[in-house]
């Protein structure tokens, strides 16, 4: 967005944030309710969170009771709702089947280990580099390098393929997401671009498997009728992190005068998980 490579651009940037309530015009909040929010335009149509104030609309903002810190609070909005809708509503997810998170070092990426692993699912997850093996296994997967010889590593484990792929490398990644899903019943769903969003070649005999589910999750649906926020479980979400029973914390908390600072840490792809601003 910052660049401008994104189709839609407001003038302030940001897509997400928590805080308090000054004021609600449908008087449903009552001001100083601690609130998430997350897409709703912000960043896109209309002036996001990269301020002191934002204005947010009402569908897309979330009561939330706890004493988490504002800065483990501000990791869990986006990304926490995107991995939950991707793994509930698109891949159908179950407890004792087997999931692949591709790209599961991101800040998603880590969400989607956590929920998966918290749902009872056997979790394989990659990682282009073998120093970030560890803390995927701390999250409760099983790691893998996201190499050219995956696919036959994934088939020794599952000669069937797996249940579930979350794929967040996107369009230069998910023609072999889909040959690693188990035929006549896997599913796979790609939730983003790690990989970049240049378009590839697409030949459906070639890029797909007969019975196995192709789907795509975006966030900026949130507030539609089709995806209400109200679905997803924030409040046990939020008393899970509370607890240590989803590790959420972020990787790398700047001030805002920093912000430019923080920006320099995510293009580096250093940071290992979710940078969080505070003003």
């Amino acid at each position: 967005m910052r660049r401008g490579e994104w189709p839609e651009i407001a003038t302030v940037s940001g897509i997400e944030c928590v805080g308090l309530v000054v004021e609600d015009p449908s008087g449903t909040l009552p001001t100083g309710t601690r609130v998430l929010a997350l897409m709703g335009g912000m960043g896109r149509t209309r002036n996001g969170s990269y301020a002191e104030y934002v204005s947010v609309p009402g569908s897309n903002v979330v009561p939330v009771q706890t004493s988490l810190d504002w800065s483990e609070l501000a990791a869990l909005p986006e990304s926490y709702a995107t991995a939950w809708s991707a793994l509930h509503v698109n891949l159908r997810l179950q407890r004792g089947e087997t999931l692949l998170v591709r790209g599961a070092t991101s800040a998603l990426g880590q969400a989607a280990v956590t929920l998966g692993a918290a749902r009872g699912a056997t979790v394989f997850a990659t990682t282009r580099r073998e120093d970030r093996m560890p803390m995927l296994s701390l999250l409760g997967a099983r790691a893998f390098l996201e190499d050219a010889g995956l696919r036959e590593r994934i088939a020794e484990e599952r000669p069937g393929g797996v249940d579930a792929v979350l794929d967040l490398i996107g369009n230069s990644g998910f023609a072999e997401s889909v040959r690693m899903a188990r035929m006549r019943s896997g599913r796979v769903c790609i939730a983003g671009f790690l990989g970049g969003a240049a378009p590839v070649t697409f030949d459906a005999l070639s890029s797909l498997t007969p019975g196995v589910e192709l789907s795509l999750f975006a966030s900026f649906a949130y507030g539609a009728p089709a995806y209400p926020l109200s679905e997803i479980p924030f409040q046990q979400i939020v008393d899970d992190v509370a607890s240590g029973r989803l590790q959420a914390k972020p990787a790398a908390v700047f001030q805002f005068e920093r912000i430019a600072d923080a920006h320099r840490l995510m293009e580096s792809n250093e940071a290992g998980g979710k940078i969080v601003i505070v003003l």
